[in-house]
């Protein structure tokens, strides 16, 4: 297990930094070194989250075995670095499923764990940490720990959503869900504006168990909002056609690369306005439901290698917030018109109801809404923006999930997540050196040992 220093980013390709590298060939070399260290899976976080330019990057994507499935009862034990796109091919033509899933099947485990990832189906089964069973850490003194919700719950809870701040998720155990085939099925509905968009996910008689929303950001004035409202479910396999084969058995979806950078003009307000009209079209007229294959359902970029090279080499911001029911119309409406008055064009504009708020001390979801948008970056102004949404966002007592931030303030950090002090007590006790850390939590002050001058220094790196 050798060290070295390689140049390192998050998904969204910003910010760049130099890292020294770690990478464990086996589950026994999974231990603390160096004075400052952050595990990493697959970067699939947008910004600054995995990095650690202070420091050294634990690479857990070799320790990545599945070590036990309990067919019967649905349990599924993995060690942290095991991505959901190499499960799903185990699991499902066995009838199960997971619980909850990110937009991406290029996620570890850990990862999942670290950013308490939730999906189309928050609203009616939580997120990730609601379906662990335990977890296996390795903490800054070498000691392997278990935990879960009954097991050092504190530890469990600071854990789950804590960024990987709390020591190295070694292995996860997860309840699975049960099903009985491989495809979906999709009823869409074609909203003129948000007002629209918003009735159809709060309507009782059309939800699901899976429920998303595509927004056109382009559009403005009366048409602020217009959009796609897509509800599914696991399809039955007694309903489905003979056609289709094997029930637990979809077709693959067929892959695509980008295989360089595109110009940075080339997603551009007239570009996405064009693709925006063909897909509120296409999306939008889809008038009968439709059966699909879980991956088209939950994975669509995934069919893209290295989609995020679309964005060219500046890389993108992916903006993911939370505005709480009570204001929640107010508050999305605020953000999309806030975007649209700038002209910058989003590719992907998703929005998605969110259920009650878990016990993760610093998870993201509440009761409310989320918005996420990907916004490439060109220029300063976009951090103006950004600025601008987050003061949007905290005035509607909403937040930003960690998982996707790459540039917000240490103050805004701490007034969005109110549980801050509570995980602090408790990373104290297990970490008192602060010994896992990252680039992101020295951004948001999120230490003993930092001061407000190496925050500030932090932000503009």
């Amino acid at each position: 297990m050798g060290t070295l220093i390689k140049q390192l980013s998050g998904w969204g390709r910003y910010p760049v930094q130099s890292c020294e590298l770690e990478r464990p060939e086996r589950y026994a070399d999974l231990r603390p070194s160096g004075a400052s260290l952050i595990a990493r899976g697959q970067g699939r976080s947008y910004g600054d989250a995995a990095l650690n330019q202070a420091g050294r990057v634990l690479l857990t994507e070799r320790v990545n075995r599945i070590l036990e499935l309990d067919v019967e009862q649905g349990i599924l034990r993995a060690e942290a670095g095991t991505t959901l796109a190499e499960i799903l091919p185990v699991i499902v033509p066995k009838g199960w499923f997971l619980p909850v899933t990110p937009g991406t099947k290029f996620v570890s485990m850990g990862g999942c764990v670290a950013a308490d990832v939730h999906g189309k189906n928050h609203h009616h089964d939580g997120s990730f940490g609601d379906h662990i069973v335990s977890l296996e850490m390795i903490l800054a003194d070498g000691k392997h720990v278990t935990c879960s919700s009954s097991e050092q719950p504190e530890l469990f809870w600071a854990t789950v959503g804590g960024m990987g701040l709390t020591g190295i998720i070694g292995e996860v155990t997860i309840k699975l869900l049960p099903i009985t085939s491989a495809y979906m099925k999709v009823q869409n509905h074609a909203a003129e504006n948000l007002e629209q968009l918003f009735e159809l996910l709060n309507d009782t008689d059309r939800d699901d168990r899976y429920s998303v929303a595509w927004i056109d950001c382009l559009a403005s004035g009366e048409n602020l909002g217009r959009g796609v409202a897509m509800f599914g479910h696991h399809a039955d396999a007694e309903h489905l056609p003979p056609k289709l084969g094997e029930p637990l058995r979809a077709k693959p979806s067929r892959n695509r690369s980008m295989p360089f950078d595109l110009p940075s003009w080339t997603l551009n307000q007239k570009t996405i306005g064009m693709f925006n009209n063909f897909y509120f079209k296409r999306e939008g007229g889809k008038k009968k439901a439709f059966l699909t294959g879980y991956d088209a359902y939950f994975y669509p970029l995934d069919s893209i290698t290295a989609w995020n090279r679309m964005y060219g080499k500046g890389g993108f911001v992916q903006y993911q917030c939370v505005i709480p029911d009570a204001t929640a119309f107010e508050g999305i409406k605020e953000l999309l018109e806030a975007v649209s008055e700038t002209k910058r064009a989003s590719f992907l504009a998703v929005l998605k109801r969110l259920g009650a708020q878990g016990s993760g001390m610093l998870s993201f979801p509440m009761a409310g809404y989320t918005l996420a948008l990907d916004l490439p970056i060109r220029d300063e102004g976009l951090f103006n923006l950004l600025n601008r949404l987050d003061e949007i966002v905290q005035r509607h007592n909403g937040r930003v999930y960690l998982a996707k931030d790459a540039r917000m303030s240490a103050d805004s950090f701490h007034a969005m997540y109110p549980r801050y002090d509570e995980f602090m007590s408790v990373k104290n006790n297990v970490d008192p050196d602060n010994h896992f850390s990252s680039s992101m939590s020295l951004r948001l002050g999120m230490g003993p040992s930092l001061g407000m001058g190496q925050v500030k220094e932090a932000k503009h790196d």
